[in-house]
């Protein structure tokens, strides 16, 4: 399946009206011009404290937090576009000072929120952003199972592929990527308890050997007046 400029700018848009509905009524020029520059995310934002990064983990883990989520949370989750601050630390100990929503089992990662600013002050004066500044290389396809649910899961897990653009890719940038997708897809329902995702690797996403569930699309930061894949979702394989 190619991933074409019209399709990328079609998936980007529909986001965004999706988040946004006071979007909804505008001209599709209109939201084009805003997914091609940017829409400054309000409201409620979740806060990550990295130590270190595994990436196997790290999408178990979000998808865990994410699952976490009242709807309530997550519903303002999502019109605030799923943001996310990402800070270096180490999540045990501050542990006693802060309350965080989920903790790691590994202890590489906690995320608190999804709260207004105010309610994170503290946590984000006192810990720098996470630089992550190393650029990414391929790995061999490894899989992730997500935690089940607790009781009868609404529906049967399934598995999917999960691909990332890997090309002039940072750690940091991939965490953001990867955090969007699998956030809003825990939260549409298109990953649930159970299910099980392959994270494969690629130089650039310009076509899935499968249908995709869930494209990450944002502005290509080598061609700012472009769009790029970032990481796709495939459907059931």
């Amino acid at each position: 399946m190619t991933l074409s400029p019209e399709l990328l700018l079609t998936v980007a848009t529909e986001r965004l009206r999706a988040a946004r509905p006071d979007l909804a009524d505008r001209s599709a020029r209109s939201v084009e011009d805003s997914v091609k520059e940017g829409v400054r995310a309000e409201g409620v934002a979740a806060v990550v404290v990295v130590r270190d990064v595994r990436l196997p983990s790290w999408v178990r883990e979000t998808c865990a937090f994410a699952l976490s989520l009242t709807p309530e949370r997550a519903d303002a989750w999502r019109r605030s576009l799923t943001r996310t601050l990402y800070l270096a630390g180490r999540p045990d100990n501050l542990r006693e000072r802060f309350a965080f929503t989920r903790v790691a089992a590994d202890g590489t990662a906690a995320w608190a929120g999804p709260d207004p600013d105010e309610a994170t002050t503290g946590l984000r004066r006192l810990l720098r952003t996470f630089s992550g500044r190393r650029l990414l290389t391929a790995w061999q396809p490894v899989t992730v199972e997500l935690p089940s649910a607790q009781g009868r899961p609404e529906r049967a897990p399934v598995h999917r592929d999960l691909y990332l653009a890997t090309a002039h890719l940072t750690l940091a940038d991939a965490l953001v990527h990867l955090g969007h997708l699998l956030a809003e897809s825990v939260i549409d329902g298109t990953l649930g308890p159970g299910d099980r995702l392959t994270l494969r690797s690629v130089p650039r996403l310009t076509a899935l050997p499968a249908p995709y569930a869930a494209l990450r699309v944002d502005t290509d930061r080598l061609r700012p007046d472009r769009l790029r894949a970032y990481a796709a979702l495939t459907q059931e394989t």
